[in-house]
C-alpha cells in the first residue's frame, strides 16, 4: 500500500465505503442481514445491465420456474449481493472472534485428514455471495492459498492482499499455474473457484444442461501429486454461516477431460441449487457459446 497515492481524489468514493464497512463490523449479524436486504432491493432498481444478466442467467438454468418464481429469485439475489457488502467488510476487518462466533463448521475431518497424510488439497469452490468472508473463515483454521484476480479497483485490492496475508493466506493469481502446483506438492489447502466463463483453455461441457465454457485447469490440478479434490462449500444461514466439506473425489481426475468438466459443473450445480439466491449470477457465465451458437446476452 506503500507504492501508490492512495489519498488522490479518485479514491474518496473508496474511502467511504472503507469507513462504512468498518462501521458495519460493529454491527450484529441479523442487523447486517436486514440492512443489507435493503441495500440490494435498491441496487435491483438501479442496475439494470446486472438485473438483466441475472434474469436471463436464472431463466436459462431454472427452466421450471415461472416468471413470477424467477423475478423473486432475482429479487432476491441482489438482496445476497447488498448482504455481501458487510460481507466483504467483516472478511477485511472484522475480530477473527466476530467471524468465529457467527461459523458452523461441518465435516471438517475430510480437510485436516487430507493434510495430515501429506496431501495436496484443491478446495473446489463456487462463487457463492459470502466467498470472501469464506476465504477468510477458512483462515481461522488452516493456511491456505487462495486463487484471486487482482481487483481493479487498486485500494480494495491493496486492502484485501494485506488482510490475507496477514492471517496466514498465500495469494496465487489466476494464471499463475507454477505457483498452484508449487502450492499443491508442499501439501497446502487451495481455494479454488471454476466456475466462471474463461474462454480459452476451456471445454464444452453440461451445467444447467446448458453447454457451458469450463476450464481444464482444476482436473489438471488434480494431476498433480499427492493431491486430492474436497468440494467446499460457505453459505449464509438464518443463524451466521455454515462452512462445509466433502469427502475427497474418488477417480478423479480421469483421462476424459470433459466428463471431467462436466463432473465439476455437476457438483458445483448440485451445491447451487440449495442456495440459488447466494449464486453469482450477475456473472455472465455463458458468454462463451459453441461456433454457430447465438449470443445469450
Amino acid at each position: 500500500m506503500k507504492n501508490t497515492n492512495f489519498y488522490h481524489p479518485k479514491f474518496i468514493p473508496t474511502w467511504f465505503l472503507i469507513v462504512f464497512m468498518r462501521f458495519g463490523t460493529k454491527l450484529p449479524f441479523r442487523l447486517q442481514v436486514f440492512i443489507g436486504k435493503g441495500i440490494g432491493s435498491f441496487l435491483y432498481l438501479i442496475f439494470r445491465r446486472f438485473r438483466r444478466i441475472a434474469f436471463i442467467n436464472i431463466k436459462l438454468c431454472f427452466t421450471d420456474k415461472n416468471p413470477a418464481e424467477i423475478k423473486l429469485l432475482v429479487r432476491q439475489h441482489f438482496q445476497a449481493i447488498g448482504v455481501a457488502i458487510f460481507e466483504i467488510g467483516d472478511a477485511y476487518f472484522a475480530a477473527d472472534a466476530k467471524i468465529r462466533k457467527n461459523l458452523t463448521i461441518k465435516n471438517q475431518h475430510f480437510l485436516t485428514n487430507a493434510l495430515a497424510k501429506k496431501q495436496g488439497v484443491i478446495l473446489l469452490a463456487a462463487h457463492f455471495m459470502p466467498l470472501i468472508l469464506g476465504s477468510r473463515a477458512l483462515l481461522l483454521e488452516q493456511a491456505t492459498a487462495n486463487i484471486y484476480r487482482p481487483q481493479n479497483n487498486k485500494l480494495f485490492d491493496a486492502i484485501m492482499c494485506k488482510t490475507f496475508t496477514e492471517h496466514g493466506a498465500n495469494l496465487i493469481k489466476t494464471k499463475d499455474t507454477r505457483s498452484m502446483v508449487r502450492a499443491l506438492k508442499n501439501a497446502t489447502a487451495m481455494w479454488y473457484a471454476p466456475d466462471q466463463d474463461f474462454g480459452a483453455n476451456s471445454v464444452f461441457a453440461p451445467f444447467f444442461n446448458i453447454q457451458t465454457a469450463t476450464t481444464k485447469a482444476t482436473a489438471r490440478l488434480a494431476k498433480t501429486a499427492k493431491t486430492v479434490v474436497i468440494c467446499y462449500s460457505f453459505i449464509r444461514t438464518k443463524n451466521g454461516y455454515t462452512m462445509d466439506f466433502s469427502p475427497p473425489l474418488k477417480d478423479y481426475p480421469s483421462a476424459d477431460e470433459v466428463a471431467d468438466a462436466a463432473r465439476t459443473n455437476q457438483i458445483l450445480q448440485d451445491q447451487i441449487s440449495k442456495n440459488p439466491e447466494q449464486y453469482l449470477w450477475i456473472h455472465r457465465r455463458f458468454k462463451t457459446r459453441p461456433a454457430g451458437e447465438k449470443s445469450f446476452y
